[in-house]
Parts: C-alpha cells; structure tokens; sequence
C-alpha cells in the first residue's frame, strides 16, 4: 500500500490513478491521519455495475399519458 497526502495526491494526481489502475492501494492522509483510500474495482463488482436492471413501474409509461393527456384536451 503506498501511503500519500492530499496534497501529493492531489498534484499528482495522474500518477497515482495510473498505479491503482495497475492494482496498487493507496491511502491518501490529511494533517497525518488517514481520510480515503483507493482501490481497483475488481471486475465482479464492474460486472454487477453495469448490468444494474432500470426501475420498472406497472401501468402507463409518463410520457405517453402526457401525449394522450394533451391530445384529449385540443
């Protein structure tokens, strides 16, 4: 785990992501304590991201009862 302070983090910020991407750890410190830090996403969880399933509701779909709502009242 390679420990940086906000600061270097920040300033540096290319460098750094570009290590967590090659599946460093990194604990980022303010005033020398630690606040964050960053890991790789593991594929599995890239994988459940990206397939999350949209919000599905039973009935009409808004914007055609909009359409069919201003149709009916020309």
């Amino acid at each position: 785990m390679i420990t940086v302070t906000f600061t270097e983090l920040r300033n540096h910020a290319k460098k750094y992501f570009d290590a967590v991407d090659e599946g460093e750890t990194i604990e980022v410190c303010r005033h020398g304590k630690p606040v964050a830090v960053l890991t790789p996403i593991r594929e599995r969880s890239m994988e459940r991201w990206k397939r999350a399933n949209p919000l599905r509701i039973e009935g009409v779909e808004l914007s055609k009862a909009i359409l069919e709502e201003r149709r009916l009242s020309r």
